[in-house]
Parts: structure tokens; C-alpha cells; sequence
């Protein structure tokens, strides 16, 4: 079946794991109709665990589940799972390394009317800085689906962040999802892009307009953590300008982690998310991410400034 929303996706994919891997449990804090924990419940209802409004309770009997040999999946609003649970996560379950998956819905700007309280701009700062931690961004509700299928199968600890809304797939079905593997969504020769989330597609779109004047890469990078950094500075080869796009804050997420890798480079590096700033609310996403000029026009002035034209 084909999807479109990242969250649907996830949970369809949970239920179809399910019937392999009998260990796999899900653990939700009083929002399994957002995360999309109710259809596991709904197919296995003695593995489900709803948990109330409860994260940090949540957190810890899923490590203590996966000690028992469960591969425990916990679900809550992005915001909550890695900062409301940040001390049981770090204390239980990253510093033992445990079996342990935090998916984290409605994840950037993508709860666009519950305003900054329900808006991660932060998650994936707070998530790579935990030793041992893996954290996965995926492009869309296809690579949702082979991310889901790789980090059940990956042992140890791993954070994934989820878009609330239904947007287009940029990625190509059934395409195997290596974890800490940037993939290249199209060549170019002056500028690469390094995008991550739904900032793939805007990415792709704007490097199709600027094509006439400038040759853009574009790479899809899903796992922020771990990050391969030789892969990173090997994709910028022969490039102009490097320029960076995520619904995150600038702070923190993939383009702190480019630039790490490329902290020996002299190639000019330019940052695009969100600014050291809150979300805010809205009346729908779109109106949101144009707010913070998360659009493809944004993304192609980003590119003639990074390019100097």
C-alpha cells in the first residue's frame, strides 16, 4: 500500500512487523490515535501498553521490557518523547545501550495549531548529544516505512522523528533504508544540498529551478546520528558552497553535524532552519513553514546565497 503521511506509515509497518517478530511491543502515552500506536493495539492488543500521560514512566518500563527480550517501541508528540523522558532515556536506556525505539510524532512545525508548546525544533539536538543514541529524520511516508522495517531489526538505542501531515513521497518505494548512509536524490556540480525530512522534496523542486544558471546535488540525509563524515566531505568534492535544510533549529541538528564534518574543509557552508526561535501557531502547515521560509522559493535564495549570485 502506498502512503503519503509518515505516521500512518509507521504504524502500518509496526503491525506488519508484528506478525514476524512476536517480541516487538508498543508503549504509548495517551496519544496512540496521533502516533498511530492504536493499530498495533488494535491487531495485538496483549502487546500493546498504554501508558496515560506518563512519558517518563513510559520510557522506563520499556527498558526494563527490553531486558526480557521485547524490542519495545514508545510513541508520544515528538516534543514530549525526547524532552519530557530525557533523564530516563539518557539514565535507562543509552547509557546500557538497551533495545529501546522512540519515535517521535508530530515532530518539527508539524503540529502547526497546538503553537510552540507541540513544536520540536529541538528533538534531534537533544537526541544526537546522548551517547549511543541513533537518530533517523526520514524524507517521507516511503522511507518511513524501510526505517521503520531497519532501526526493528538494529540493536540498540534509536530516536526517530515523524511528521504529522500528509505531503508527497520524494523517495522510491520498497528501497532498502541503511542507517548512516546519505543517499544522492540527484547529481550537480556547484552547489550540494544536504537535506533532511520533508526539506528533501523543497530541495529537489528548487534545485529544478535554479537548474538553467546552477548544478545542484541534492542528498537525503535520514540518519543525523551516526554520521559518516569522510561520505560527508566525499559529497562535496569539486563543490562550490554546501548548503544545509532542515525543519529543525540551526542548532543542534544535521547542519551542526555537516559542519563538524567538514570543520577542515574551506568549502563556504550555508545553514538553513529555524533561527534560535520557538515555533508559533497557525491555521494550517503550509501557512507555518512559510513563516519560517521553509518553501521552495526560500530554498532557492538560500542557494543564490550560498552561490553569491
Amino acid at each position: 500500500m502506498g502512503y503519503t503521511n509518515q505516521r500512518i506509515a509507521y504504524g502500518e509497518t509496526l503491525v506488519e512487523l508484528g506478525k514476524e517478530n512476536k517480541n516487538i511491543v508498543v508503549l504509548d502515552a495517551d496519544l496512540c490515535g496521533s502516533t498511530m500506536g492504536r493499530l498495533f493495539e488494535n491487531a495485538y492488543p496483549k502487546r500493546h501498553f498504554e501508558m496515560g500521560i506518563a512519558e517518563a514512566n513510559m520510557t522506563s518500563v520499556a527498558a526494563g521490557l527490553s531486558t526480557t527480550g521485547k524490542i519495545p517501541f514508545i510513541g508520544s508528540f515528538a516534543v514530549f518523547a525526547a524532552g519530557r523522558a530525557y533523564d530516563q532515556i539518557r539514565q535507562a536506556i543509552s547509557i546500557g545501550e538497551l533495545n529501546v525505539k522512540i519515535v517521535g510524532s508530530s515532530a518539527g512545525l508539524s503540529d502547526f495549531g497546538d503553537g510552540s508548546t507541540h513544536q520540536s525544533v529541538e528533538d534531534m539536538a537533544i537526541m544526537q548529544a546522548i551517547p549511543n543514541m541513533t537518530v533517523i529524520s526520514p524524507a517521507d511516508a516511503n522511507e518511513a516505512v524501510e526505517a521503520t522495517k531497519a532501526i526493528a531489526k538494529y540493536e540498540g538505542p534509536v530516536y526517530m522523528r515523524l511528521n504529522r501531515n500528509d505531503y508527497e513521497n520524494v523517495t522510491e518505494a520498497g528501497k532498502t533504508f541503511v542507517i548512516g548512509e546519505p543517499v544522492v536524490m540527484r547529481e550537480g556540480t556547484d552547489l550540494v544540498i544536504f537535506a533532511t525530512g520533508i526539506m528533501v522534496g523543497m530541495a529537489l523542486k528548487a534545485a529544478e529551478i535554479v537548474a538553467p544558471k546552477i548544478s545542484v546535488k541534492v542528498v537525503n540525509v535520514a540518519t543525523i546520528k551516526p554520521m559518516n563524515p569522510e561520505k560527508i566531505r566525499k559529497l562535496t568534492d569539486g563543490m562550490k558552497a554546501v548548503l544545509t535544510t532542515e525543519e529543525h533549529s540551526v542548532i543542534g541538528g544535521l547542519g551542526a553535524m555537516v559542519l563538524s564534518a567538514l570543520a577542515k574543509s574551506r568549502i563556504p557552508v550555508e545553514l538553513m532552519g529555524i533561527e534560535d526561535t520557538f515555533g508559533c501557531s497557525a491555521t494550517n502547515y503550509d501557512e507555518l513553514l512559510a513563516h519560517f521560509g521553509f518553501t521552495v522559493d526560500g530554498v532557492v535564495k538560500k542557494i543564490e546565497k550560498a552561490m553569491d549570485v
